[in-house]
């Protein structure tokens, strides 16, 4: 009851009364989002509805399109000044990233018209479009596959390979928290595959992994992990190792060839790496030129691959 109403506070008046009336787990919903002139949309375990006026969820369909709530302008302008506690000014450097990060670890991405100077861009105006992603922190949701990651006592380099919205960002975070506090299997009552805690550094571009707001992290990711918010992953992880000495380095979506090079400089200081990436599956990713020299190099010693099917929904 209480994330519900974390959620529904920070939107609209309208919004928040048809959130109030619809019969939803909140603990199942992943997105809602408001796109001006379009039907209210939430995702709940992978799938898309809408919502009427009085809060009834219906398939996403364009059958169903004319009987959803159309979101205003109004209700856009309303919600991003409850998002940003009406001072927008304080976030102008997230806003240029397209998200901010609230309290409670959930992310608002939105959309409009860039204001573009020189090659970079300045801020956001004319905002047509919002994504509230809920924060969803399942602990022990790593618990199946951490015998796994490691080989005779030593925690191995591990890359987890998923589409979007299958959990590869909470499945990390898990990892992240059992490394950081030490992890002892299920059932060993006599502590002979206890694994000692290790210092994790977690470079949290997008501030997902910790969720952090305002310098706190809202997910617990252990009692030994250093975070670096909002800061690229390259950068970071080199600031990591020369300020932090972390035993463990941890990042989410390897994008480009500056990760690709830090990532060996991570490896070759002696640290163990946690990284995600999108791809359907292995033979996907070797497909990929970013990530085909680490694969031949065989930086990775382990491989999680997460895959939706429709029985998870």
């Amino acid at each position: 009851m209480e994330q519900r109403e974390e959620i529904i506070r920070i939107f609209s008046k309208d919004i928040r009364s048809i959130l109030k009336q619809a019969e939803v787990d909140f603990g199942q919903v992943q997105e809602v989002r408001l796109r001006i002139q379009s039907p209210l949309l939430i995702i709940c375990s992978n799938q898309e509805y809408y919502l009427t006026t009085e809060g009834k969820k219906t398939e996403a369909t364009a059958e169903n399109r004319k009987r959803a709530y159309e979101v205003t302008r109004a209700d856009l302008k309303e919600t991003l000044e409850y998002v940003s506690s009406y001072s927008l000014y304080a976030f102008e450097e997230e806003l240029r990233q397209g998200y901010l990060t609230i309290q409670g670890g959930h992310r608002v991405g939105v959309a409009g018209k860039t204001i573009v100077e020189g090659k970079g861009i300045r801020g956001m105006k004319f905002i047509s479009c919002m994504n509230v992603r809920l924060s969803h922190q399942i602990r022990g949701c790593a618990d199946l596959v951490m015998p796994c990651i490691y080989r005779d006592g030593q925690l191995e380099n591990v890359l987890i390979v998923s589409p979007p919205r299958c959990g590869k960002t909470t499945l990390l975070r898990d990892l992240i928290r059992q490394v950081s506090d030490g992890w002892r299997a299920a059932g060993d009552r006599e502590g002979s595959r206890w694994m000692q805690p290790m210092t994790v550094g977690v470079v949290d571009e997008r501030s997902e992994i910790g969720a952090c707001f305002q310098g706190v992290p809202q997910n617990d990711l252990g009692s030994r992990t250093d975070i670096l918010d909002c800061c690229p992953k390259a950068e970071g992880m080199m600031m990591l190792i020369r300020s932090m000495s972390p035993e463990v380095v941890a990042v989410d979506e390897l994008g480009d060839y500056e990760d690709i090079h830090a990532i060996e400089s991570v490896i070759h200081c002696g640290c163990r790496l946690f990284a995600t990436v999108h791809g359907s599956s292995i033979e996907d990713i070797k497909r990929k030129p970013l990530l085909q020299r680490l694969m031949q190099e065989k930086i990775f010693e382990r491989y999680i691959c997460l895959l939706y099917t429709s029985d998870a929904a």
